[in-house]
Formats: structure tokens, C-alpha cells, sequence
């Protein structure tokens, strides 16, 4: 009895050490916001921050799983350990920080609204006052509308996904969208969709509702995983990894 209990207990200890090495890292993400994450036609996950998940799980020798959820649902799921990190394009800002915890800055992209090319509409409550603007569910964008402009008379309207918006703004349905700069520039203006359209007035910047610069959000317990991802962060930021991914998908610096 002795012996195959010590054989139990060595089975055991090698299956830890095996589980250890093969270790896996699942990010939670929101794939309508290209260039940052979106399906290819294949339904494969392409992105920058898809790069950026993948590198990282190169740099901690884990294996990269990727878990779709919708963005107003993904700090809950988070929470409910449905995945280890958000690594969706996600702002941190004040009241992100009293449910998760952040890694250190990915990337930092100012807001800004978008409408049909003409229209002289400016981000601001006057001018968008009677106006339909639309934005993400669970967004900065929508934290900041809400905060600003719907108390003034514009109509903040919110979609489960990026997608729907352009949607909605292309059919007529809005008068403008408010999203990331260059989520907007790149994954709509560049587009045969987007062809009518413009920005509409300068970029957004309140920290209090829009943040200041995208993270990895984490659970606040999980202290250890989150020094780990800022540690692969410094790394491919000083080799360069970071700044080859950049440039794959932005003709600019998104970091600063």
C-alpha cells in the first residue's frame, strides 16, 4: 500500500509539472472593432491586439485562448472567470478600476465623431443637440455621451457592436457615431462603406469618462499574472515586438 501510494503521490507531482509548462492564458474579446480585433472571412481572429495577445503568450510560454463575449458583458465574465485578461481595446478609467485591475498601457487613441461629410456637426452638446449619435454599449464613448450630451438634448443611442453602428449611421438611422479615431479611420473611412463620410470636429479628451490609454484589465486578485504581462510589455516594448506590431496596422504611433 505504501508503494502505490508513493506512486500516486510522484503521478501526481509530474501531471503538476506538466499542467505548469503547458500553461494557457484566455482573453476575453470583442471582435467588431478592426483594426484592434475583427474575423477574417476565414472566421479566424485578426487584429493588432490579437498580435499583441499572441506575443505575450510567446513571451510567458503559455498558450493564447481567445474567448468571444459582447463588450457591455466583458468586465462581468472577467469577473466570473470565464477568461484571465480583457484584451479588447478597452479605456481605463476610474470606475473600470474599482471593479478590475489594469495592466500597464497598450495603447492610447482619443475618441472621435464621425458623420456624413457636410453635415458641420462638432462634438459638442449644442451642436448635437436634437442629433442621433450612436456608440458601443459598455464604452467610454457612451460613458462620455451620457455623461455630457444626453443631459443637453442629443440622443445617445448604444449598439451591442461597432458593426451595428456604422450600420445604423450608413442606413440614415444616425446622424453621427462616436468610437476611437483610429478604429474609425481605418475600420470605416478606409472602407467602401465609409467613402461618405468624415470626421466631424476635433478629438475627445476627458479622463474622468474617457480614460487615459488602453490596458489589459485583469482581476484585482490576480497580482501576480498582471506583473507577468506588464513584464512581457517591457520586454517586446525594448526589443521591438511591440513596435513591429504597430506598424503592421498603424502608420502612426498608437502607444503615445
Amino acid at each position: 500500500m505504501k508503494k502505490l501510494a508513493i506512486a500516486v503521490v510522484l503521478a501526481l507531482a509530474a501531471n503538476g509539472v506538466y499542467a505548469k509548462e503547458a500553461k494557457v492564458l484566455r482573453f476575453g474579446v470583442d471582435p467588431t472593432y478592426a483594426p484592434f480585433e475583427s474575423k477574417a472571412p476565414d472566421g479566424k481572429l485578426v487584429g493588432f491586439d490579437i498580435d499583441l495577445g499572441n506575443a505575450i503568450c510567446d513571451k510567458l510560454k503559455a498558450k493564447c485562448v481567445w474567448v468571444e463575449t459582447s463588450f457591455d458583458g466583458i468586465i462581468p465574465a472577467l469577473r466570473a472567470r470565464k477568461f484571465d485578461g480583457i484584451l479588447s481595446s478597452m479605456s481605463v478609467t476610474e470606475k473600470r478600476q474599482e471593479q478590475i485591475a489594469f495592466t500597464d498601457k497598450i495603447d492610447n487613441v482619443p475618441p472621435r465623431l464621425v458623420a456624413k461629410k457636410g453635415a458641420t456637426l462638432l462634438p459638442t452638446a449644442e451642436s448635437l443637440k436634437g442629433k442621433r449619435v450612436g456608440m458601443e454599449q459598455g464604452s467610454t464613448q457612451e460613458a462620455y455621451a451620457k455623461a455630457y450630451w444626453e443631459p443637453k438634448g442629443v440622443v445617445v443611442t448604444t449598439y451591442q457592436t461597432q458593426d451595428q453602428v456604422y450600420q445604423d449611421l450608413v442606413a440614415g438611422r444616425l446622424d453621427a457615431s462616436l468610437q476611437s479615431s483610429v478604429q474609425a479611420d481605418l475600420g470605416f473611412l478606409k472602407t467602401a462603406r465609409g467613402h461618405d463620410y468624415a470626421f466631424a470636429g476635433p478629438a475627445l479628451h476627458d479622463p474622468k469618462t474617457l480614460g487615459v490609454g488602453a490596458a489589459i484589465g485583469v482581476r484585482k486578485e490576480d497580482n501576480e499574472l498582471r506583473q507577468q504581462i506588464n513584464k512581457a510589455l517591457a520586454e517586446m516594448l525594448k526589443d521591438g515586438t511591440y513596435q513591429s506590431i504597430s506598424k503592421k496596422y498603424f502608420p502612426f504611433d498608437v502607444y503615445n
